[in-house]
């Protein structure tokens, strides 16, 4: 593996997330609401097949949940929520509270099954596996380092009990993690942890990469992965393999675009998926909370969508005495919603397939996710009337959309917009149904988040069946 060295050269300047913690202990009203009055109605046509109706359970909450947060420029973004399901069919939903982050646990129907496990000191959802006996949580903790920040870790509990809790960044490998941004897999021997890192000494002191880690049942660091790879990374993606390095996928600011780091890290010459003008929150949102996942078809092909602006050109930065800088220059002042293909774990096919293209709207919180043997559900939010600024965008909240493609990108439903929201990971049933976990309120983008952020004592527990 090459490491994507971080250079005094790299000119770009990181505007850090604010951590989720900060928001997540505030239990007040935010002002100027995150509600809109606008009623979403379903768009489709006669002889076009229609997608079946999403149905919601209710799930009361043990705490307050803060269901909103503040990205970059304060934008507003759903606080990540995370639904697994296990091999019986139970379901977990993670989501944070001022207390720790929450599993409760649910029946193959959505409904509780027992209390909440609450996982102490835990300050972020970055990634969630649901055993038969428990689950799996990737997480940020606190943590001793000069920058005063957390450290990410792993923690498994099973039959209620914590089994163990594995501290994946720390002082002797000199890296933090403010934030997680993560994703957590797993193929029924290892876990795959991937997420962004902050130096805090060595080579990388002061500098935000990512990193992924693998980790035993039993809670042991394994070998493989690596320590610094893309630099900065705004978005992850990862895919669990029975064999071999799990594919993987980084947005880089510093090469500008979505690359394929699979087994390598992303060094210099990783794969291009995209390129985009990526400085910190120009690229739409990050995996896999606010954009994009990684599915993987029954041929051996991967799909993900994103929040796209494009390139209406892209070259080599010549300031950059690195070699590795590279300037784009954006198709578009709003993001789209693309998908992109891989032919396998390593190679990119073709070009991204765009599903939207109105020049005033702007698109968020966009997700993939297989639907039946040979059909992609792709979802987003649409805001109209939109105003951008620093590679951020307020507007007018215009619906929740889902729209069915096939494997090559074509379009197979005209769209449907739906009450419900999806604000996190989506599971896979045994019987090919999707289900999420949701607040159940209706967004507002209208202006940013400077204030707490509101809270909800109840989740909607989405299922929609192909």
């Amino acid at each position: 593996m090459t490491n994507a060295r971080p250079t005094t050269s790299h000119r770009r300047r990181h505007v850090a997330r604010k951590p989720l913690a900060a928001g997540l202990g505030a239990v007040g009203v935010l002002a100027g609401a995150w509600y809109a009055t606008a009623t979403p109605t379903t768009t489709t046509t006669a002889a076009a097949p229609r997608l079946a109706a999403v149905t919601n359970t209710t799930v009361n909450l043990a705490a307050k949940f803060p269901y909103l947060s503040a990205g970059y420029n304060n934008t507003r973004e759903w606080t990540r929520t995370a639904t697994a399901v296990a091999p019986n069919g139970t379901l977990r939903v993670a989501w944070p509270a001022s207390d720790g982050v929450h599993v409760t646990p649910l029946t193959a129907a959505g409904k509780r099954s027992g209390a909440d496990t609450v996982v102490k000191g835990a300050k972020e959802v970055g990634g969630l596996v649901a055993h038969n006996d428990g689950f799996a949580l990737l997480t940020r903790v606190s943590d001793t380092n000069k920058w005063k920040e957390t450290a990410a870790a792993l923690i498994r509990y099973k039959n209620g009990t914590q089994a163990f809790r594995t501290k994946l960044t720390g002082t002797a490998s000199h890296d933090t993690a403010p934030l997680l941004d993560g994703q957590l897999t797993w193929n029924g021997t290892k876990y795959g942890t991937y997420f962004v890192v902050h130096g805090a000494g060595g080579f990388a002191d002061g500098h935000f990469g990512d990193k992924l880690s693998h980790v035993s049942a039993k809670g042991a660091k394994l070998t493989g992965g690596w320590s610094w790879g893309c630099s900065h990374n705004e978005g992850i993606a990862l895919h669990a393999e029975t064999t071999g390095a799990f594919t993987s996928l980084c947005f880089d600011d510093w090469r500008s675009g979505l690359f394929v780091s699979t087994g390598i890290g992303a060094p210099d010459n990783a794969p291009a998926v995209q390129r985009e003008q990526c400085w910190a929150g120009y690229c739409g949102g990050t995996f896999a909370g606010r954009t994009g996942d990684l599915v993987k078809s029954s041929t051996g092909r991967y799909a993900t969508a994103f929040a796209s602006r494009g390139a209406a050109s892209a070259a080599k930065n010549p300031d950059d005495a690195s070699g590795r800088g590279w300037t784009v220059k954006p198709k578009t002042s709003t993001h789209q919603v693309a998908v992109a293909f891989l032919k396998n774990r390593n190679t990119p096919a073709g070009k991204p397939v765009y599903l939207t293209s109105a020049a005033g709207t702007e698109n968020v919180n966009v997700h993939i996710a297989p639907y039946g043997k040979d059909r992609l559900l792709v979802s987003w939010e649409s805001l109209k009337n939109a105003k951008c600024s620093s590679g951020t965008c307020t507007g007018t909240f215009t619906g929740t959309h889902l729209r069915l493609i096939d494997w090559n990108g074509a379009l197979k439903t005209p769209d449907k917009v739906v009450q419900a929201r999806i604000s996190g990971d989506v599971a896979t049933l045994k019987d090919g149904s999707l289900t999420w976990a949701y607040a159940p309120v209706t967004p507002s983008y209208a202006s940013a988040l400077t204030g707490a952020s509101p809270t909800t004592t109840t989740l909607k527990v989405a299922r929609l069946k192909p």
